[in-house]
């Protein structure tokens, strides 16, 4: 009978960082031993092989070396294999052709991370930077000109679990809504009331094409006309009631906005104004700026900023012929101010539309002498809303759009955020609403969630059987079985999944894992007894099934969904 509780290293590990650096001591040494003295730079890689009978790590580094050391890559391998002292992580070290490393984790250093997970249990996962980066994602942003619609929800569940997963690195996150409240769209909102309040008054006005005809403006109307008829009854001026009906209206949406994404567990650090980057002067500064650089000419009375020069297909104009600044120039400014609040890394989600508008945006910092490599642009593509097997048509001028709203009512924000992330976000997402609300093996979120329902009741009825459990690991015996195995291997990866997830900026990374935690769950559970009169064999399952129970909820919290105890 072996007993384990610990083992030297970190509670949170990432094995792949950890291998890194014992591939490359080994390097080091090797490269000592062939005399050279001067050290080339080498990036150790360290990749998942295709296949699992080619280990569970492996690195090319022997290959990338033969140029080098002027040897054959297998005789290189073998040396970096020799010179490896950590060999207590490994069950083995293969060198094969043409020279690749493949290394298999040992059964000890799995049972390490086992009882790690178990100590740190809601903090397994999380990893601390000794300089964290201050990172300002924005996301959603969507126009205050009406509810949030489907594309603003995926943007929603991708943006806030992207910002989860940095956190969960060890950056210190800043999330922000930017609010569009200037411009003509404005302006189109407030023309769209006024003549809903108007009609609503009695008077014959006629609504016009250009406006917004969803319902919602009828009820902007109806609560002015509660709230605010005094004030607005003392306007005699039509352009400054359209601007009064515009102000409430963005005021009255962002409040609606606001409770939809609390509903969502979407909660934002920073709203930022776009009307206070003009109220301020900064607009005009930054293009006075810009003007200083040599970067703007001047086209007929339009002011035109040369982004050619800096990888864009045309040169754009940032200040119009009566000049009004252009939606451009507002976010030039806007973009400055996130490096005057001292952020390292910039992340903007925005949607299917604005993909070409990444390289005059991109310019413009450049041509201020920023670092290009500080701004990160993703795109989140279209959302296809299917039901009944037909696409649900979306236009918010219009007022025929699905809502936000609507489809936390209908499915719930568990389900939502999901089906929203588990696609990648530069991929089209065709959303079944059917599916979603099925409560069966073929819905996701079901599944996982069962998967840790599952594992609860076991705890429970342990406790009604008498079963102690101590969290101590009895006897490694019971753990060599093919599907225990697969399962410690996914438990000990579940950090570098968060870590690679974040630094990709792929969250659906982590729906992937979750599948295939939940599924060696099953199939470990449908193979093996956890609760039986064999003392060690269930003290050991019992803390096997607690790690899985940890790491789905870790997991799960990641992507905004709870974990349910009961189902």
């Amino acid at each position: 009978m072996k007993l384990y509780r610990f083992f030297s290293g970190g509670i949170t590990l990432i094995i792949k960082e950890y291998i890194a650096q014992i591939v490359d001591k080994a390097l080091q040494k090797v490269l000592q031993a062939h005399d050279i003295l001067q050290q080339p730079s080498l990036s150790i890689k360290i990749e998942y092989p295709k296949e699992e009978k080619f280990g569970d790590y492996a690195t090319p580094i022997a290959l990338e070396c033969a140029r080098i050391l002027k040897t054959s890559p297998l005789q290189i391998g073998e040396q970096i294999k020799g010179f490896i002292d950590e060999q207590h992580i490994f069950e083995r070290i293969d060198v094969v052709k043409p020279g690749f490393i493949n290394m298999f984790l040992s059964l000890p250093f799995l049972v390490q991370r086992l009882q790690a997970i178990v100590t740190a249990h809601d903090d397994y996962g999380k990893n601390k930077k000794e300089y964290p980066r201050k990172v300002n994602i924005e996301f959603v942003s969507a126009n205050p000109t009406g509810p949030l619609n489907i594309v603003s929800a995926r943007a929603a569940a991708v943006g806030d679990t992207l910002a989860n997963l940095l956190a969960a690195s060890g950056d210190t996150v800043n999330r922000e809504f930017y609010v569009n409240d200037y411009g003509n769209q404005v302006w189109w909102l407030g023309k769209s009331v006024w003549v809903r309040y108007q009609q609503m008054l009695g008077k014959d006005v006629i609504f016009p094409d250009e406006g917004y005809h969803g319902e919602y403006i009828k009820d902007i109307a109806k609560y002015i006309h509660e709230n605010f008829l005094h004030e607005l009854s003392n306007i005699n001026d039509e352009e400054k009631a359209v601007q009064f009906c515009a102000r409430k209206a963005v005021d009255y949406n962002i409040v609606w906005q606001k409770q939809d994404l609390e509903r969502f567990n979407v909660h934002f650090d920073t709203w930022f104004y776009e009307s206070t980057l003009h109220e301020s002067g900064k607009v005009l500064d930054v293009f006075k700026y810009l003007e200083s650089l040599g970067v703007i000419t001047d086209d007929n009375g339009k002011k035109v900023f040369v982004s050619t020069k800096f990888g864009d297909d045309k040169d754009r104009v940032v200040i119009r012929d009566d000049g009004r600044p252009t939606y451009l120039m507002a976010d030039i400014a806007y973009h400055r101010t996130k490096i005057e609040r001292g952020f390292d890394l910039i992340i903007d989600i925005w949607g299917p539309d604005h993909h070409g508008y990444i390289a005059r945006l991109v310019g413009a910092m450049k041509a201020m002498g920023y670092d290009e490599n500080q701004f990160r642009i993703l795109i989140s593509q279209q959302v296809n809303l299917l039901t009944n097997g037909e696409a649900v048509k979306m236009s918010k001028r219009l007022g025929t759009f699905s809502t936000m709203h609507d489809l936390i009512d209908d499915i719930g924000t568990d389900v939502a955020r999901y089906f929203f992330v588990m696609r990648s976000m530069d991929s089209h997402l065709d959303f079944d609403i059917d599916l979603a609300k099925r409560q069966s093996s073929e819905n996701p979120v079901f599944y996982l969630q069962y998967a840790h329902a599952r594992i609860c009741s076991i705890f429970r009825e342990a406790q009604n059987r008498n079963i102690n459990y101590d969290k101590i690991i009895v006897d490694t015996a019971h753990y060599s079985n093919p599907e225990t195995i697969t399962l410690l291997k996914l438990m000990a990866r579940f950090p570098e999944e968060i870590y690679d997830a974040a630094n990709s900026y792929e969250p659906h990374r982590i729906t992937v894992y979750c599948m295939r935690l939940a599924q060696a769950y099953h199939k470990f559970y449908t193979e093996h007894r956890v609760l039986s009169d064999d003392h060690d064999r269930t003290q050991s399952y019992l803390i096997l099934c607690d790690g899985v129970r940890i790491i789905l909820k870790n997991a799960l919290s990641l992507l905004g969904v709870c974990a349910p105890e009961r189902m």
